[in-house]
């Protein structure tokens, strides 16, 4: 006969060991086939993405330094003379000064172009009361100027000094040109306040009136005598109250009764007199 089995937990030659249901057979720590692909898959697809954002960042800085260089580098927007306009210069700016300032920028890129540092150098040319300086891409400029056009004579020792608006002295003249009223007023420290008086009644005056001034005395501040060119003349007085002498003048000259009147006392608009 057989020997009876061993009792105890002895671990014979031919012992066996029981495995609870459903418990795994695998050794422990061993990674599965599939599951290590996987991984290497990943890590794979990982670094395809560092790659390939690498090669993204570097692919925007050669663009950006490409463009930054056509931009402010290369001819390709560099000023073309030929393409710069120049205009409201009026009677007084000469236009070819103006183009010999921007002469100085020839062929620099537009977006390196200094335009306030070339508007101060156009400001400073004779005549020139405002300019606007405006980039015409790809490579032209445009030049938008206010002159200062004489709007009277004043009398000088070389013939007559032609003033702007503001009071500013823009040329002279040998003679008063044709349609400019003259100003019988000096031109010196003492002066100032009887011109500014003079040029604060012409500013006021509509244009139709305007056209009619042949003549501005002003030897003070307070005694401003206008003479139209029909020979009437407007006792102006001082520059207090502008609008309203120019409402009253106008409602006294539209009267057909004062169609024989040679002059009109508006100093003291609330009280005209005429004669």
């Amino acid at each position: 006969g057989r020997p009876p089995a061993a009792r105890g937990g002895g671990r014979g030659a031919g012992a066996t060991t029981s495995v609870p249901r459903g418990a795994s057979t695998a050794p422990t720590g061993v990674v599965s086939h599939g599951m290590a692909e996987r991984l290497a898959e990943r890590d794979a697809m990982r670094r395809h993405r560092v790659r390939t954002r690498i090669l993204g960042w570097a692919a925007g800085l050669l663009v950006a330094a490409g463009l930054a260089w056509v931009a402010f580098f290369s001819p390709v927007l560099g000023l073309d003379l030929e393409k710069v306009t120049v205009s409201g210069e009026g009677t007084v700016i000469d236009p070819q000064q103006v183009r010999d300032v921007v002469a100085a920028a020839d062929g620099v890129p537009l977006p390196r172009l200094d335009t306030v540092a070339l508007r101060e150098q156009v400001l400073d040319l004779n005549g020139v009361r405002d300019v606007e300086i405006r980039r015409a891409w790809p490579s032209g400029l445009d030049v938008l100027l206010e002159s200062r056009e004489p709007v009277v004579a004043v009398p000088v020792d070389d013939g007559f000094a032609l003033l702007d608006a503001d009071g500013v002295h823009v040329r002279t003249d040998p003679a008063v040109p044709e349609g400019l009223p003259e100003i019988d007023a000096p031109l010196d420290d003492q002066g100032a306040r009887a011109l500014d008086a003079a040029l604060v009644l012409l500013n006021a005056l509509p244009a139709d009136l305007h056209a009619q001034v042949a003549e501005v005395s002003a030897p003070t501040r307070d005694a401003v005598r206008m003479t139209l060119r029909d020979g009437v003349v407007v006792e102006w007085g001082s520059s207090e109250e502008a609008a309203l002498k120019v409402r009253v003048l106008q409602t006294l000259r539209a009267v057909p009764e004062n169609a024989g009147v040679t002059v009109y006392d508006v100093s003291a608009p609330r009280l005209p007199v005429t004669r």
